[in-house]
């Protein structure tokens, strides 16, 4: 998957700023696509030169003027045209992982450290995710046929993080008994 098409599947409810759809990315889309702001960024600017999205500036008062991206509907062909295309598992790149393979170079207790750090990050980001679910689609019954989709999303991103506790969990306990 391209950034492109994350970007253009977020362009696709509503027109958004470069800085919306950053912060966005940090609380909703990181759990399963990262980019930075830098890379966004470009990323916008490439998809315009492209036609895939156009962007509509407006002025503020004491700042610089900030971008409104559409999608068009080359955009959309394009994101349709990716979306009918087969998938693959994306592989895992992990440091906890390569630490935890190699543990026993280190002491058990900086190990737990960073096991239960990781634990407590996956704890925060789970419950965040959860207010989210409660706070945009509880309230919104019933929902229209784009939140549902975007909640499939949502409840992964959920999924993924409780996986993470009980992995650490599980990974705590098992290393204390070492």
């Amino acid at each position: 998957m391209a950034l492109a098409h994350t970007l253009l599947s977020m362009l696709l409810v509503e027109p958004r700023s470069g800085y919306d759809i950053s912060k966005e990315f940090d609380e909703y889309v990181d759990c399963f696509w990262s980019a930075t702001p830098q890379q966004i960024y470009r990323e916008l600017g490439k998809m315009e030169d492209q036609g895939w999205i156009v962007a509509e500036t407006i002025p503020q008062e004491g700042r610089p003027d900030k971008k409104l991206y559409s999608i068009q509907e080359s955009g959309k062909r394009v994101l349709v045209q990716w979306m009918s295309e087969p998938t693959e598992p994306t592989p895992i790149r992990e440091d906890l992982m390569v630490k935890v393979k190699a543990g026993y170079l280190i002491s058990k207790n900086s190990l737990l450290r960073e096991l239960d750090r990781r634990k407590k990050v996956h704890q925060k980001m789970h419950a965040f995710l959860c207010e989210t679910e409660e706070q945009e689609f509880k309230a919104q019954e019933p929902l229209p046929i784009e939140m549902k989709f975007y909640q499939l999303t949502l409840r992964r991103g959920i999924r993924y993080q409780q996986e993470w506790v009980e992995w650490c969990e599980e990974a705590i306990e098992a290393i204390e008994r070492f």
